[in-house]
């Protein structure tokens, strides 16, 4: 992984991550999404401190990952829900591992303590990353929703900090 390196997000990355989300949901087993959103909503909804890019030696962002409040109760201030994309080109490389462990060493060093996603089933490649990085399945909501016209079970992962108390 010598060609790719983690940096926190910019605004001017903005094209490259929406293209990478898009193409994550036109794969149809990412999220019960169909178009990602626009970047003023893509910005306001995910914490600033916590989104990082992966990228080539050209500083092209080959993925991406960042995390969104789960509450606005204060009591759930060290919980957060992920999301991490990345091209259909760069699959396969290391490159989600590389940026959840860039998350993980995040959000840990800001006092949260508990990452969570949710998974389609079908999507083995997010679930055994997940489950590498230290995530453990927590359930599943069977048939929560239709997507692309069929119902969809979502696993429930989340990883818990083992540095606080």
């Amino acid at each position: 992984m010598a060609d790719v390196t983690i940096r926190p997000m910019r605004a001017d990355d903005a094209g490259r991550v929406l293209a990478i989300y898009q193409a994550g949901l036109d794969g149809g087993d990412a999220s019960f999404e169909t178009r990602a959103p626009t970047w003023a909503a893509f910005d306001e909804a995910r914490l600033p401190g916590h989104r990082f890019v992966a990228v080539d030696g050209n500083d092209t962002v080959l993925g991406w990952i960042a995390v969104a409040p789960t509450s606005a109760r204060a009591v759930y201030a060290g919980v957060v829900e992920h999301s991490v994309y990345v091209a259909p080109d760069a699959r396969g490389r290391g490159v989600a591992r590389l940026l959840l462990e860039a998350l993980i060493s995040s959000t840990e060093a800001a006092g949260i303590w508990t990452i969570q996603s949710g998974v389609f089933g079908e999507n083995t490649a997010s679930l055994h990353l997940h489950q590498r990085a230290g995530f453990r399945v927590i359930g599943v909501r069977e048939r929560v929703a239709r997507h692309h016209g069929r119902w969809r079970d979502v696993i429930l992962l989340e990883r818990r900090s083992s540095l606080i108390d």
